[in-house]
This record gives structure tokens, sequence and C-alpha cells, in this order.
């Protein structure tokens, strides 16, 4: 068997990995800032690209080259460059495929630093972003300019699980000369494939369920070769913004696991969001998994499983969704997600605290919001965890 021929849970453990000469059944951590030469011409050749391998650790690195061709054969795709951050990827995929003078549709509902770094930063560079929302595409349609370049999406979305029409969004993309980007994060390869559904780019935050255990940050874009390997790498390689060896090695860890514990988070979710929605105190429940959701059917067409996340608003607003958070006693209480620790956050004042007010109520950001990320603890024991605020 070759693997290109490897089911996903075999790709996920088997791929990318090239056996050095101490023939190691682990990957290897290749903890080294740079590689030598057997002489002077091949350095040369190296450094002008005529002849391939490592150079230097920021953009060449055999444990970081074995995470990225797993993750890319995960996902379909042709190529994958890893980045320190889930941001520097989007931030690099934007540097590489963006100019002055270009437009950017994007989802409203999506990761607040995202929304911050389209609102705040891209401007500076001459870069506009129009935000609308994500499950009209009749307003996707009408915002796209002439100039428009991206179109920017996050399915199942940051905090409110809205599901995206992701072959419909390729096709208005590619009527349009645009770039279809989705963040995979919420349900990662393992649920969900965008490549296959026509999206162009892929981008995640590796420090979420890739991952899986809240151990290194790290991000990835993948897609097809040059876009990635060429426009995407050459950004990489002159700004900076690499995974380290070791997070790498982590990553390749987590992806191990991937597929048992997406299964597992998914029917833990599932089971707290049935929960949630028959309690008195809680107004809405926002999770693909329940037939009560507007996108239900869209989801299962597209997705695996209905991820992880749960998120719900409870009456009286801040005063009471801060209580419910205070009262947990085994909850982690941080923004971080996709952890086999369920965390509990308030998004108005934590991921989506710098975003600004119109943005935030436009997205549906209200003060009485909580994101549950589930994760692979007794489901009992973190629903009466939830409960001695909610019942209180």
């Amino acid at each position: 068997m070759t693997e290109n021929n490897f089911a996903f849970d075999t790709t996920a453990i088997r791929s990318g990995h090239r056996r050095t000469a101490e023939l190691e059944h682990s990957e290897a951590i290749f903890a080294t800032s740079s590689f030598v030469f057997e002489n002077a011409a091949q350095a040369a050749a190296r450094f002008s690209g005529a002849e391939p391998g490592n150079i230097y650790s920021r953009f060449t690195n055999p444990t970081t080259r074995t995470f990225e061709e797993r993750l890319a054969a995960m996902e379909g795709g042709q190529s994958c460059v890893a980045t320190a951050s889930g941001m520097a990827a989007i931030t690099s995929l934007c540097m590489a495929t963006l100019q002055m003078g270009d437009h950017i549709v994007s989802s409203r509902s999506i990761f607040g630093t995202t929304t911050t770094l389209f609102e705040k930063y891209l401007p500076r560079f001459g870069i506009e972003t129009s935000f609308v929302t994500q499950t009209d595409l009749r307003d996707w349609e009408n915002s796209i300019r002439e100039n428009t370049r991206l179109l920017f999406v996050e399915t199942p979305s940051n905090p409110l699980a809205e599901i995206a029409d992701i072959r419909r969004l390729a096709e208005l993309a590619h009527d349009n000369n645009c770039l279809l980007v989705v963040d995979n994060c919420f349900c990662t390869p393992a649920l969900q494939r965008p490549l296959e559904l026509g999206a162009d780019l892929v981008v995640h935050s590796v420090t979420k369920y890739l991952d899986g255990q809240g151990r290194i940050v790290g991000g990835a874009v993948v897609g097809p070769d040059p876009l990635v390997n060429e426009d995407v790498f050459g950004v990489i390689r002159a700004t900076g913004p690499a995974m380290s060896p070791f997070s790498a090695w982590v990553a390749l860890k987590g992806l191990e696991t991937l597929s048992l514990r997406m299964k597992a988070h998914c029917e833990q979710a599932l089971l707290l969001a049935r929960f949630l929605e028959q309690h008195p105190r809680v107004r809405c429940v926002y999770h693909a998994g329940l037939e009560s959701h507007p996108q239900h059917e869209l989801a299962r067409s597209q997705q695996s499983g209905f991820g992880g996340v749960v998120s719900f608003v409870v009456e009286g607003g801040r005063e009471s969704a801060w209580r419910v958070i205070d009262a947990t006693e085994t909850l982690s209480i941080t923004a971080n997600l996709g952890d086999v620790k369920t965390t509990i956050t308030h998004p108005s004042t934590t991921t989506h605290g710098r975003v600004s007010a119109e943005l935030k109520a436009s997205a549906g950001i209200e003060e009485g919001l909580l994101r549950v990320a589930v994760g692979l603890e007794n489901i009992d024991d973190i629903i009466a965890d939830l409960s001695r605020g909610l019942d209180g």
C-alpha cells in the first residue's frame, strides 16, 4: 500500500514519516536551527533552489515537514505550510494572496482576533473587508466588488455554530475570480474536508483540536501548489512565523488520535446540548447537532459530525453568565478550546472582547452568551458542574 491508498485513520498515523538511519519508530525531533552541506556547491544549490533539501529551520525542518505532509494528506490538499499560530496562518495567507487595493468579503461570525485583523490592521495596507451574514448567500453575492479577491468563512462559526454552505460559496467565489478560504478549526479534517467541497484554501489553529491537549500553539494553511508551496511558503520564509520542530512533533502526536477524539467530543457535546435545551434558565442553545438548529440538515450534508463546542444564552445577561462560570469547580475557565479538558468562557468579554460593539451585536455575541468546549471527562460530571450555576 502507498500513502495515497491509506484510509483516513491510517493517514493520520503513518503518512509523512521517513525514518532516518537510526530506524526510529516514533518520528524524530530535529532540534537544530540549521543544516550543514557537503560542500560549497551544495550550499549554493540549496539556497538557489536548484537542489531540494534542508537549509534553515525557519523554513525547512524534517519534523515540521512530516507534520505538513500528514495534515495535507488528511485534508486532501497538495501542500501545507505550518506556522507559529493560527493567526500567523491567516496573516501569512493574506500577505501571500492580497495586495494594496484588494477587498475581502468575510463572514461576521468568525474568531474575534480574525475580525480585528481584518477590521483594524489590514486597512493600514490598503486592504478592505466587508462583513456579511454567514448564512445569507445573497448578502455574500451583493458584497462582492470588482477588486474582491478572498471570501473568508469559519464553519461552524465561533461561537454560534452557524453553518456556511461551502459548495455554494465556492461556486460564488469562482464565478467572481475569488478564492474561498475556510477556517476548519472546529471540525478538523476528521469531520469536514472543505477542499473536497470546492474551497481553495483551508486554515487551522493547530492549537485547538489538532493538538488536542492544550500543549502547544501553532497554525497551518493547506491547499494546492503553487499557491501554498510557493506563495504562502514564500511569506513564511521571508517573514519568519514558522512552527517550531517541537510543536510540530507534539502536533503529530495529536493527529494520531484525532479521529477517535473528535468522535468522543461530538458525542459528549450533543448530550450537553440536549440537556441545556431543556433547562428552564437557558434561553437558546447553539449546536448544529440539535434538530432545532436552522442549518442542521446542511451540517449533516457536509460534516460527518457536529463538533465539540456548545454555546448557550442564559437569562440575566452578563451577571448571570459570570455567575454560571464562577460556580463551576471542574471546568477550566479559559478561552482556549479543543482540549480533552472542558473549557468555559464568556465570549463578549474574552474572545470577542476587542471587537467593535457594532460587529459584536451583528454577530449575535450577547452578554448572556457562554461557550463550552466539551472535553472528554464523564459527561455527567460536566453537566453537574454547569448545573451548580444554572440551578442556583
